[in-house]
């Protein structure tokens, strides 16, 4: 029979050595995600960014180094912001510039593996997704 005082001790190792589940930073919670989807210039310098055809501001560096990562694991790394933004920017995507649509799934999800869940999700959402 196990003693009380060594499960008790086993639980207090188990919970020091748990450590609570790794987030992506929240440094850029707060960037305006309108702002950069209402101007063309500026979505297509994330694009850019994330699809290493050009520059990246520290924000689009982060996205990039995260963002295969995010997708294949449903974002369970991102914090609530991200999860909502990231949605947003999918769904955008998808509805008004399904090109870059295409562009970054052929790059991050070239199977289409994760692809059809986040469709899915948009059709959910009542965006119409040409075929």
């Amino acid at each position: 029979m196990i003693s009380p005082k060594f499960l008790a001790a086993l639980c207090l190792v188990a919970m020091a050595t748990a450590r609570p589940e790794e987030k992506y930073t929240d440094k850029y919670d707060n960037i305006n995600l309108d702002e950069i989807l209402e101007n063309k210039r500026l979505l297509q310098a994330y694009v850019n960014c994330v699809l290493d055809k050009g520059k990246c501001s520290p924000e689009g560096k982060e996205l990039r180094e995260h963002l295969q990562d995010a997708i294949e694991t449903g974002c369970v790394k991102c914090t609530e912001t991200q999860e909502k933004g990231a949605s947003k920017v999918i769904e955008f995507l998808i509805k008004n510039e399904l090109d870059v649509w295409h562009e970054l799934t052929a790059k991050f999800d070239p199977e289409g593996k994760w692809r059809k869940k986040y469709e899915d999700r948009a059709r959910a959402n009542g965006i119409e997704i040409p075929e």
